[in-house]
């Protein structure tokens, strides 16, 4: 993934979210001029964003023209939406209700955007991905997000098992989820910063990133069922460590 990239982001919501809490992630707004919203217009007048008249019949972008764009594409800076791992890092305040997402090599963009949006909404500090082998931060990312990569961090990483050590060394305690793993999520107290790791949706953990974890937990699920994917298990794992914050 080329952090430096610009992505197109589209529908109301998503192109509202970012205008209302990172334009200065905003390089262009298309707005169709049919479009009579006045609440998005002032707003992109008011953040004194850049905008064009969009063109129905060229999406920008190479946006499939099927796309539910809702009259609004946004041109979002990848580069200003991920963060530098080094500066994240050094800035966070660690606790023990301190807790971050690393994505293993996750390629299924739906499955990005839905376990950002878990981690926006359990509390998570910040999500740490991989500019290599995994699906990138795109508009399908930002919309299945429901526009939460807009309000919790995106951290750019080099390497997950680098990463991991860094954060071991930082005092963080690492968890791989995987469905063979030695702990049952219920019986796990989370006493310590706590780094949640998932993996590829077809071949789970890498073996050395499983070996790099601390501790690998399951999650129990009825017999009838063979495993969550990749976003549900994200979803459980983040309930349960945010029920035992409280």
């Amino acid at each position: 993934m080329d952090i430096k990239e610009l992505i197109y982001i589209y529908g109301r919501n998503a192109v509202m979210e970012a205008l209302s809490t990172r334009p200065d992630t905003i390089s262009e707004i298309f707005l169709s001029e049919k479009s009579n919203d006045s609440h998005l217009k002032d707003l992109i007048q008011k953040t004194k964003v850049e905008y064009s008249i969009l063109n129905e019949n060229h999406l920008p972008g190479n946006l499939e023209s099927h796309v539910t764009h809702q009259g609004v594409v946004a041109e979002i800076f990848t580069e200003k939406l991920m963060l530098n791992y080094k500066d994240f890092i050094n800035e966070l305040e660690v606790t023990d209700k301190t807790a971050l997402l690393i994505f293993g090599e996750v390629q299924d963009p739906q499955n990005v955007g839905a376990a950002i949006r878990s981690a926006a909404a359990f509390g998570l500090s910040g999500v740490l991905v991989p500019t290599h082998n995994q699906a990138p931060i795109n508009g399908t990312v930002v919309n299945v997000s429901a526009g939460m990569t807009f309000r919790i961090p995106l951290v750019a990483i080099s390497n997950v098992n680098t990463t991991i050590e860094d954060l071991k060394n930082k005092g963080f305690w690492v968890y791989g989820l995987d469905g063979n793993g030695e702990i049952s999520l219920p019986d796990e107290p989370f006493e310590k910063a706590t780094v949640f790791v998932i993996g590829n949706e077809g071949q789970g953990l890498r073996d050395l990133t499983a070996k790099k974890c601390d501790t690998l937990l399951s999650i129990p699920i009825d017999e009838r069922c063979e495993s969550m994917n990749a976003s549900a298990s994200v979803a459980v794992a983040l309930y349960d460590w945010s029920i035992k914050k409280k």
